[in-house]
């Protein structure tokens, strides 16, 4: 059985390699879990011999089939508590990354299986990323951000690539969530960044980095 610790490192690189479809670095996963490269070095020579990954020196770490099944089932277990949290409990989405990053580790089956069922077996968690079933199976479905959307198209916020919490006040205060109407008004050329109807009520402009982390499912594709 893993520790905390050695759940957050599995963790830490499968985010890394599932955003650039290669080895994470040492530098990345101290960067990721706000440590030291010399710590990162350390733990990596310690978990060696588990089989979770494969660690070559100056190339990057791999995680293995039995390193990828722990943090898909790490994952799943994040975003049901996250479903949980905001669902059943009313936390806004802006406050549940941290509880559930404490819940995840929580090394019971019976319970996560129990949850899943008492959640209706969700398919997305509150920022409308993927939960794996208990196969590791993801739901994927048709997405565009909103960067890529030109004017006089339209959508549904289906999910978020950043979950800083600055970011999701940042939506709050705009009144966008999943399941907000967007439509694109204007591609402003100056800073590419998007004058779009909120809600089919409001006016706002949207920064080019904001528009790259909303996700939305166009109108022709609902």
């Amino acid at each position: 059985m893993a520790t905390q610790t050695e759940e957050d490192y599995i963790k830490a690189i499968y985010k890394i390699t599932e955003k650039n479809q290669g080895s994470a670095s040492t530098n990345a996963i101290a960067a990721r879990l706000s440590t030291s490269p010399a710590s990162v070095t350390d733990m990596l020579k310690r978990l060696s011999s588990k089989d979770y990954f494969h660690y070559e020196k100056y190339k990057g770490v791999y995680l293995t089939s039995k390193g990828i099944k722990m943090a898909t089932t790490l994952v799943r277990k994040h975003r049901l508590w996250e479903v949980f949290l905001v669902d059943k409990l009313k936390f806004s989405w802006d406050e549940v990354h941290d509880i559930a990053e404490q819940l995840e580790h929580i090394n019971s089956d019976e319970l996560i299986t129990k949850l899943d069922g008492y959640l209706g077996y969700p398919k997305y968690d509150p920022h409308g990323d993927p939960i794996p079933n208990e196969a590791g199976k993801f739901t994927i479905r048709s997405q565009v951000s909103l960067f890529n959307m030109n004017a006089n198209e339209s959508g549904v916020i289906v999910g978020v690539r950043e979950h800083d919490t600055s970011f999701l006040r940042y939506l709050n205060d705009l009144n966008i969530n999943l399941g907000t109407t967007i439509k694109v008004i204007k591609h402003i050329e100056f800073d590419h960044s998007k004058k779009v109807l909120i809600n089919n009520t409001t006016e706002e402009v949207l920064s080019q980095k904001a528009a790259h982390n909303l996700f939305l499912k166009k109108n022709k594709d609902i």
